[in-house]
């Protein structure tokens, strides 16, 4: 039976006004451990302890998710769920069909979360039309970040296309400069073939494939000149790429060590809290092609009992999709807020950048969820395309045989 939450919370001031709650207290599960990010979780334990709260923090290391996705499983088949946990996309819906994730309808309402959400972003945290997960920010994926000196030093600009990326790639490869920096794990992998993905199939194409799994779409010629880009970057990274961290690959970056990573805007949020300056000591732009890929961080809430853990999640819930918390946090991680209220006069030009184009993507219908990122697909859909990707990158696979296997690991997967 589904644990509901009950009565409308805001500004946490009703459940606070009686003497006989204990306080809130919430155990958090989440994987934001790099510099940018912990500093970014550390303004939500803030807010929380402001807040009467108690807070007890269980991170778990690794970037893509997998390793707190294990251990959040590990957790609730043991029947000890924690009250909130980093979940994202349609792992939120799956959590929901297993029955052991919270009502938080009674906050949202309370807050008026479904005037102050894009629509879009609002459609992932709903499960049969209550309110399960609360946002917390909308990453852009397709990025290209660059060392600003390694560029000029070079006459080389900011690719627009595809070809433009390999010739600098090539130039900056002559000269001695890792071109892309890269951490060989598979989502990483992932990351960069969606980015591709999009650039050669366009907004359409890449709808078809990655969250239609059209068999054609999946098995084209345009899918085969992905993987042929695909191999072209291969060549690209450096020798000790294997098993690198997302974080060292832009530290390299920042080193001047490579010129470009291709990764999403939590990137920046390292650039940032080593003291970068946008324009100025790192560039960003939209990697070549049109469309936008968004990663959404939300946290799900799970079915927990006792006074104290409800009160912690329903205050957690309420600070989550809170304006100044949006802010603040969005400005470490490098992201922006999913509230579409929050000024962004304090953030800097990627972040404007990236909001004026998600605007414009939301209008003309190139405003695509990132498959990489757990965002279009459910887990077996999503893997057996990594597993692809992976397979070929770190293989002389042919493009004819990638997009073979492509279509059968997916066809396998349903």
């Amino acid at each position: 039976m589904k644990h509901y939450l009950t009565g409308a919370v805001s500004g946490f001031a009703i459940l606070a006004s009686t003497a006989a709650f204990a306080e809130p207290q919430a155990e958090v599960l989440h994987y934001w451990t790099s510099g940018g990010e912990a500093k970014s979780v550390a303004v939500l334990q803030k807010e929380f302890a402001d807040k009467g709260g108690v807070w007890t923090d269980m991170p778990v290391a690794g970037g893509g998710g997998d390793a707190a996705g294990t251990a959040l499983r590990a957790r609730v088949l043991s029947g000890n769920a924690p009250t909130a946990a980093q979940i994202k996309g349609p792992a939120i819906q799956e959590w929901y069909e297993e029955g052991v994730l919270a009502d938080i309808s009674a906050v949202a309402e309370a807050n008026h979360w479904a005037d102050v959400l894009p629509a879009s972003i609002a459609a992932h945290m709903q499960c049969d039309g209550t309110w399960c997960a609360a946002p917390v920010n909308v990453h852009r994926v397709d990025w290209i970040w660059a060392n600003a000196k390694v560029l000029t030093a070079n006459n080389i600009d900011m690719p627009t296309t595809w070809d433009e990326f390999n010739a600098a790639a090539e130039q900056l490869q002559s000269a001695g400069i890792i071109p892309l920096a890269h951490g060989g794990q598979a989502w990483q992998d992932a990351t960069i073939f969606e980015a591709v993905a999009l650039g050669i199939l366009g907004p359409d194409g890449y709808r078809k494939a990655f969250t239609e799994l059209d068999t054609e779409t999946l098995t084209s010629d345009k899918m085969k000149a992905v993987f042929d880009q695909m191999r072209i970057m291969r060549g690209f990274v450096d020798s000790n790429f294997s098993g690198r961290d997302w974080n060292l690959s832009t530290a390299m970056v920042m080193n001047g060590e490579a010129a470009f990573q291709i990764m999403g805007d939590w990137a920046k949020g390292e650039f940032i809290a080593a003291g970068q300056v946008p324009g100025q000591d790192f560039l960003c732009a939209s990697t070549p092609g049109d469309g936008f890929l968004y990663n959404v961080d939300s946290f799900a809430m799970f079915e927990v009992a006792g006074d104290e853990k409800q009160q912690g999640q329903s205050l957690l819930a309420e600070l989550v999709v809170g304006e100044e918390f949006q802010e603040v946090f969005n400005l470490n991680k490098g992201s922006i807020p999913a509230r579409i209220d929050v000024s962004l006069d304090a953030f800097d030009s990627c972040a404007v950048l990236s909001s004026q184009e998600m605007n414009t993507s939301s209008e003309n219908g190139s405003l695509l969820p990132s498959y990489a990122h757990g965002m279009a697909l459910r887990g077996a859909q999503a893997g057996a395309i990594t597993d692809v990707v992976t397979a070929h990158f770190n293989s002389d696979m042919s493009s004819d045989d990638a997009v073979q296997m492509l279509a059968n690991a997916i066809a396998n997967s349903l």
